[in-house]
């Protein structure tokens, strides 16, 4: 069940992404990413995790278009895909990506600048031996 709902979230995703992008018309709904899909086991309702681009104003006008176009999207879905019950979709803003900002954050405070420059110098020039070893016959 667990690869049903695995293929089930990646379909979903797609064509969520190609309907809000050729069909919705809501001009509250601007640039829209979807980076993922999380369907309930029973199917009854799916989370739809978003990226909106734009200030908070335009990430929340971008929400409300996207909860009003869900009865929409969710009869379209109906239409593409074979699957006995469609999902009620859930929109959410997706904050993993400021999560991952911040981590980038905090390692560049605790790296110092010159200990990181040390670490790229060494990755390079390992590649460099690397690329000398599988070509032997250039170097002769």
């Amino acid at each position: 069940m667990k690869k049903r709902l695995a293929r089930l979230n990646e379909q979903l995703r797609r064509e969520l992404s190609e309907l809000i992008r050729t069909r919705v018309r809501d001009p509250r709904v601007g640039l829209v990413t979807i980076t993922g899909v999380e369907v309930a086991a029973d199917l009854g309702s799916a989370r739809v995790y978003v990226r909106i681009t734009g200030g908070r104003d335009e990430v929340l006008k971008g929400l409300e278009g996207l909860a009003a176009a869900g009865s929409f999207l969710r009869g379209e879905l109906g239409r593409v895909l074979h699957v006995r019950r469609i999902p009620e979709l859930r929109f959410q803003e997706d904050l993993s990506y400021e999560g991952a900002a911040r981590i980038e954050e905090v390692l560049a405070e605790v790296l110092p600048d010159g200990k990181s420059q040390r670490v790229e110098d060494d990755l390079e020039s390992q590649a460099k031996d690397f690329q000398l070893e599988q070509r032997p016959e250039d170097n002769e």
